[in-house]
């Protein structure tokens, strides 16, 4: 994943009870084609045009179970903690605790009105 500014968004994912029916609708209906990622006594679905990922289709197991199904957006931040905490006093929800995802860290929040994002700081 390139660095991103503060602000952009720099990924998208679907996380869904029957991810691998979705993965195969999405294949059909847009062009992409699947490629496992593993994530240990199960595989994601990483949709690829050519040899670039595009977007990411999930099951929705863990703590990924309390993310809806929408397709969500990923956006950079500075600070995840400092973000996080904003959003607690602002009125918003956590859906997933801040966690690691390599070097870098994410965040599932919910807004005031109930929509649903990730907050991303990159390493």
């Amino acid at each position: 994943m390139t660095k991103a500014k503060v602000g952009e968004f720099l990924w998208q994912d679907l996380t869904v009870a029957n991810a691998d029916g979705v993965a195969d609708f999405y294949a059909q209906v847009v062009g992409w084609e699947k490629k496992a990622v593993p994530m240990g006594d199960y595989s994601d679905h990483g949709m690829m045009v050519a040899d670039e990922m595009k977007a990411g289709i999930c099951h929705n197991q863990g703590e990924n179970a309390a993310i809806p199904p929408q397709w969500l957006l990923y956006v950079a931040v500075a600070d995840l903690a400092t973000s996080v905490a904003t959003v607690s006093a602002l009125g918003g929800k956590i859906l997933v605790a801040p966690k690691a995802m390599g070097e870098d860290q994410f965040a599932v929040i919910e807004d005031p009105a109930g929509a649903v994002l990730a907050l991303y700081q990159q390493a």
